[in-house]
């Protein structure tokens, strides 16, 4: 990991992620940090952090700035999901990770895809992989599926600054369309939550924006190993951006490696199937952190 430097979103981490951090610091394990995306909560990740822990790694998954415990508790307060920038968020991030110990790997979905090339840009990660990930600057295919997702917030300009929930119909296209019905259904009601207009509008804008917070610094030489995974019926991130992604990134002198998983859409974190994309991520992870017992010695 890069040297640490002053952080001024230090102070945003709150006492829920500082009791992760000092877990994860006491374990003496190689920690895994995962990234969620808008949309969705920190506890999207839940299984995810059992797999992981049962290998032998220790995990965080923090929130973004001001997010609820609770999907529930979303439905109360929507609007502190409001005005959330990228830089923003990956600042919060970047905070976690620099008071930790040893270098993490990261792993983001959607947004927090985007978010994980970010930090891994910055030279905060031993190895990275960012799923279905949103396009950072660089990234040029926007297909029609994508704009259709996107159109939820970017129609009304005020939605920059408000907080925009999907409807189910919006959900079911934008991340259930490969599951049944009920499932669907059934993650729409235990997983979404209203999301942040604002990292919409800076991405759609990126490739316009020299000075775009949704860049991530794909040369840097400490980025580390990274993975880019797609979904092959993805709507919200098609296969044309997840390929896209990795060609932006396998400029790196990092090994960086592409994989399409069949017949799976956005939900491909969070439905009956994620054991099989997490196994996959594992499987990319264990190559880096060789250590059976994954035990980790040398400082962040």
């Amino acid at each position: 990991m890069s040297t640490p430097a002053a952080n001024p979103a230090k102070g945003s981490i709150t006492a829920w992620e500082r009791r992760q951090i000092d877990a994860s610091n006491e374990s003496g394990r190689v920690p895994v940090v995962f990234v969620h995306g808008l949309w969705l909560l920190a506890s999207s990740w839940d299984p995810w952090r059992a797999r992981f822990e049962d290998d032998g790694y220790t995990t965080l998954a923090p929130g973004w700035p001001d997010d609820p415990d609770t999907v529930e508790s979303t439905r109360a307060k929507p609007e502190v999901f409001a005005r959330k920038s990228i830089g923003q968020i990956a600042a919060h991030y970047e905070a976690v990770i620099r008071e930790l110990t040893a270098a993490p790997v990261i792993i983001g979905h959607s947004f927090g895809g985007l978010l994980t090339e970010i930090l891994a840009g910055r030279g905060l990660a031993r190895a990275s992989v960012a799923i279905s990930p949103a396009p950072v600057r660089g990234v040029l295919p926007v297909p029609l599926s994508a704009l259709r997702v996107a159109s939820v917030v970017l129609r009304n300009p005020l939605n920059r600054h408000r907080a925009v929930p999907l409807t189910y119909k919006q959900f079911r296209y934008g991340f259930g369309n490969a599951v049944t019905e009920s499932e669907a259904e059934r993650l729409y009601r235990e997983f979404s939550v209203a999301g942040s207009g604002v990292p919409l509008f800076q991405a759609v804008a990126a490739n316009l924006n020299p000075w775009t917070q949704a860049k991530a610094h794909a040369r840097n030489p400490d980025r580390g190993p990274m993975l880019i995974i797609g979904g092959q019926h993805d709507h919200t991130v098609p296969g044309a951006i997840a390929k896209s992604t990795y060609k932006l990134q396998r400029h790196n002198q990092a090994p960086t490696e592409f994989i399409i998983v069949p017949n799976r859409a956005h939900s491909l974190t969070i439905d009956a199937g994620w054991r099989e994309v997490a196994d996959a991520v594992l499987a990319f992870v264990n190559r880096f952190v060789p250590d059976p017992d994954r035990a980790s010695s040398d400082a962040a």
